[in-house]
């Protein structure tokens, strides 16, 4: 088993800066990718998160495109720790932020891999 857990969230002002942070442990030897996805207000079901960035152990990242340029996301792999570091938040970052990890094959997420951290809330206001 892998446990995830996310720290960090909050409530900033547009503009603003936010840290988020993720402590991986367990069963941990495997995983080959980590990424932050984020549930938007309103929505429930895991489907509906969406993959605001990602990290693969070659140190390759993908971004949402309404992100690229103002969040980064970075590990350290000897602590196996990931980070989300978002500058000039806009009120439309709001939403519970989920730490996620897997394992990767050609850059993807390997289906039925993917372990979930409990979220974090993040909250930007105008």
């Amino acid at each position: 088993q892998v446990q995830l857990v996310e720290s960090g969230g909050g409530l900033a002002q547009t503009g603003g800066s936010l840290r988020l942070s993720c402590q991986a442990s367990g069963s941990i030897a495997r995983l080959s990718v980590m990424g932050w996805y984020r549930q938007p207000p309103g929505t429930t079901r895991e489907d509906e998160r969406e993959l605001v960035a990602e990290i693969f152990g070659a140190g390759k990242t993908n971004y949402l495109d309404s992100v690229k340029g103002r969040f980064t996301i970075s590990e350290d792999s000897a602590q196996r720790m990931v980070f989300l570091q978002m500058d000039r938040v806009r009120p439309e970052d709001t939403g519970v932020y989920y730490c996620a990890a897997g394992v990767s094959s050609t850059a993807s997420w390997v289906p039925g891999t993917r372990y979930w951290g409990q979220g974090t809330q993040v909250t930007v206001s105008p």
